[in-house]
């Protein structure tokens, strides 16, 4: 069912491969990196076991984060600034999605996993700054990462967003379950990377799919 322009008042955000295309710039690589010579540095293991600890932590806790904080009681201000310590070159203005957040009513909020610098970082190259009223990021959250629910509910709450009337656009498709279970129209952007994509017996969380987000945007407006 196409999304009904007249009911949706919030418009949110994931950053990474997201507000982005993967295909163009991807940030990933450099992100998983840092967080392998952290972890090195930190815990004097070898690489494979960096590694290795790396993927464990994502995928049980939703980010290394918060694997570390579990298990290591880790300053969560420790870590986020030396993995976001990036090369940003690839990230260049995007008229299209510049345009299309333009002619986008609404309020348009960025909830991410990340950082509020990472994310000012990256809106800064994309050109797209001025659409947002504010950035819900990982200290916001109290470092519980999506897809925990009660992150999401601090983010509804602090930013007043009736779940009934907002759209989530997210790369990683278990964040939408909770998004979708409390109310709000999901947008799925498609992708192939490993974790990412929806679980072929489940996708009933998921009510759109989107290859290109300037072009999705587009089309709702004009339709």
């Amino acid at each position: 069912m196409p999304i009904q322009m007249q009911n949706i008042d919030v418009w949110v955000f994931d950053l990474d491969n997201t507000l982005y295309s993967p295909l163009r710039s991807d940030l990933m690589p450099q992100m998983h990196e840092r967080m392998q010579e952290f972890i090195m540095a930190e815990f004097s293991v070898d690489l494979a076991e960096a590694d290795r600890r790396r993927q464990f932590y994502y995928e049980k806790y939703g980010t290394t984060l918060r694997g570390l904080m579990e298990h290591h009681g880790l300053d969560p201000e420790k870590f986020l600034p030396y993995c976001h310590q990036l090369d940003l070159s690839e990230i260049k203005y995007d008229q299209s999605l510049d345009e299309a957040l333009s002619g986008l009513p609404g309020r348009k909020i960025v909830y991410t996993n990340a950082t509020k610098a990472h994310a000012t970082a990256v809106m800064g190259c994309l050109g797209i700054s001025g659409h947002f009223e504010d950035i819900f990021d990982i200290a916001d959250a109290n470092y519980l990462p999506k897809p925990h629910l009660s992150s999401y509910e601090v983010f509804l709450k602090k930013h007043e967003v009736n779940p009934t009337r907002a759209v989530m656009f997210e790369d990683t498709a278990k964040n939408l379950k909770p998004a979708h279970d409390l109310g709000m129209t999901t947008v799925w952007m498609k992708n192939t990377r490993p974790g990412a994509i929806p679980d072929n017996n489940n996708q009933s969380h998921i009510h759109h799919v989107a290859e290109e987000l300037s072009d999705f945007l587009r089309g709702l407006c004009i339709s």
